[in-house]
C-alpha cells in the first residue's frame, strides 16, 4: 500500500471507532429514555390520562428542531427520529393502559 492509502485507512479506523462508541452513547441513552417513558405511560394508565400528548409532542418537535438546527442536523431528520420515537412511546402508553 502507498503511503496516501496507509494513512487513509488509519484515519477510516479513527472514523469507525467514533461512530461505534457514538453508536453505543445512542443506545444507552435510547434505553435510558424509555425507561423515563415507560414510567410515564404506567403513570398515565393509574390515572386514565390519554397515551398521546399533542401538545407536548408539538413543543418536542419544536425544541428538537431548534436542536437540531444548532447542531447542525437536518431538521427534517430530526422530525423523522422524533415521530418515530414517538410513536414507539404511545404504543407502549396503550399497551400499559391495556
Amino acid at each position: 500500500m502507498t503511503d496516501a492509502v496507509t494513512r487513509a485507512a488509519e484515519v477510516l479506523k479513527g472514523h469507525r471507532e467514533s461512530i461505534d462508541r457514538l453508536d453505543a452513547i445512542l443506545v444507552y441513552t435510547l434505553g435510558e429514555r424509555f425507561k423515563h417513558t415507560q414510567a410515564v405511560g404506567r403513570l398515565k394508565a393509574e390515572h386514565a390520562l390519554p397515551p398521546s400528548d399533542p401538545a407536548r409532542e408539538e413543543q418536542q418537535i419544536a425544541r428538537l428542531t431548534d436542536l437540531a438546527n444548532r447542531a447542525d442536523l437536518d431538521p427534517e431528520f430530526a422530525k423523522k427520529f422524533l415521530n418515530f420515537i414517538i410513536q414507539e412511546v404511545i404504543q407502549h402508553h396503550k399497551q400499559h393502559q391495556s
